[in-house]
């Protein structure tokens, strides 16, 4: 069995040494090489690999925004590439999910490779792949365990700016950028929404599906029709929480368990 593989890593030297490594397998065959996680997106979509290398890190969209991002299909067999220390490599272990942690050497990546080929030659044909809920568990265990952000650096033209998290009332999603609400300020991020939520301090809250807020901004909240609710914000600002992300929001706002 050749499984096809996607290289998705950010850094020359880690795509090069992964496609070094692959090149020697009989049982690999590479379809893309990805610079950053929109790109990872786009390869899984379109050449449908069995097994894809997946750096947790990357520009644009990094590995979790990638899963989030193909949440509506059934993802491949994930081997992640990580510098995360050894209490974050267990989350991956204790799912079976195997990683490469930065730097690797070509032993640790055979055994990697051969855990994805074993796992999938031997499933039964009818087998779907790995269950996303399995990638799912590791995220949470991950994300558990990384440190959030507390600035963010802004670039706009030559100019530089950093913006403490705790001082955004809220984002919005902006295409594969993000719109940084700071006050009277707003600030372009490249960075997609759903990459950044991973990452930003547990204060913030989805409210739509490409909104974020503050929950120490909300002054007040009012019914809407549908099911829909209106968030007010205390300098003023409207914003509409949908349906689905109501409750949660409501449970996070009375601080319920």
């Amino acid at each position: 069995m050749k499984l096809r593989v996607v290289i998705a890593d950010d850094e020359p030297l880690g795509r090069e040494r992964l496609r070094r490594f692959l090149q020697t397998e009989p049982h690999a065959e590479i379809v893309a090489e990805c610079r950053n996680g929109i790109e990872a997106v786009e390869a899984i979509r379109k050449t449908s690999p069995d097994l894809v290398f997946l750096d947790v890190k990357m520009p644009e969209l990094d590995g979790f925004g990638v899963l989030e991002a193909l949440a509506d299909i059934q993802l491949p067999a994930i081997v992640f590439v990580t510098a995360y220390d050894q209490f974050a490599v267990r989350a991956f272990e204790a799912n079976a999910v195997d990683y490469l942690l930065k730097p690797f050497n070509r032993e640790r990546f055979e055994m990697a490779f051969r855990r994805a080929h074993q796992r999938l030659q031997h499933r039964p044909k009818e087998q779907t792949p790995p269950q996303n809920h399995l990638l799912s568990e590791v995220l949470a265990s991950l994300q558990a365990t990384t440190t959030r952000l507390e600035r963010l650096t802004v670039r706009s033209g030559k100019r530089i700016s950093i913006v403490k998290t705790a001082d955004i009332d809220w984002l919005r999603a902006a295409d594969n950028y993000t719109e940084l609400h700071v006050g009277s300020a707003t600030h372009l991020l490249r960075m997609t929404i759903g990459a950044l939520a991973t990452q930003l301090p547990t204060q913030f809250v989805r409210i739509s599906r490409s909104i974020l807020v503050n929950l120490t901004r909300i002054a007040e909240i009012r019914s809407k029709s549908h099911g829909d609710c209106l968030v007010i914000l205390e300098d003023g600002t409207q914003l509409t929480a949908s349906r689905s992300h109501r409750a949660n929001l409501l449970r996070l706002l009375n601080n319920q368990p």
